[in-house]
């Protein structure tokens, strides 16, 4: 059986730029796509903390360690400056790859810099 995982997100990192006319993708800063082993040319998952908007589109690269959190195209309309976001990526994996499995989160400041990095999210309380 093959099972399709979350391999990695950027936790509620902030949008820096929405751009139209922009080649329709997101671009992200370079750093934190090798944090979150996310490839330029890769199939993300975006949603918008703010408005509830939930979207897919690819992973371009934007200057190293600038924080560039840029969503473009027609994308561009679900999301605003300043909004919080997070960014998925899924791969599948047999089930003898799921025993070695732990996904890549990481979580950012306000400037969208990494401050933690974790492969488990906490058990939801009662």
């Amino acid at each position: 059986m093959q099972r399709t995982m979350l391999k990695s997100k950027l936790h509620r990192v902030r949008t820096t730029h929405s751009e139209l006319d922009y080649e329709g993708s997101c671009a992200i800063d370079e750093a934190l796509l090798e944090a979150a082993d996310i490839r330029e040319y890769q199939q993300i998952d975006i949603y918008n903390i703010n408005n509830g908007e939930r979207f897919t589109t690819y992973a371009i690269r934007a200057q190293r360690n600038t924080g560039i959190i840029s969503v473009n195209g027609a994308a561009a309309r679900k999301v605003s400056p300043g909004d919080l976001l997070i960014i998925a990526s899924f791969a599948t994996y047999s089930e003898l790859e799921l025993e070695k499995f732990n996904p890549q989160l990481i979580y950012v400041d306000n400037l969208n810099r990494i401050k933690d990095q974790r492969q488990a999210i906490p058990v939801q309380a009662a």
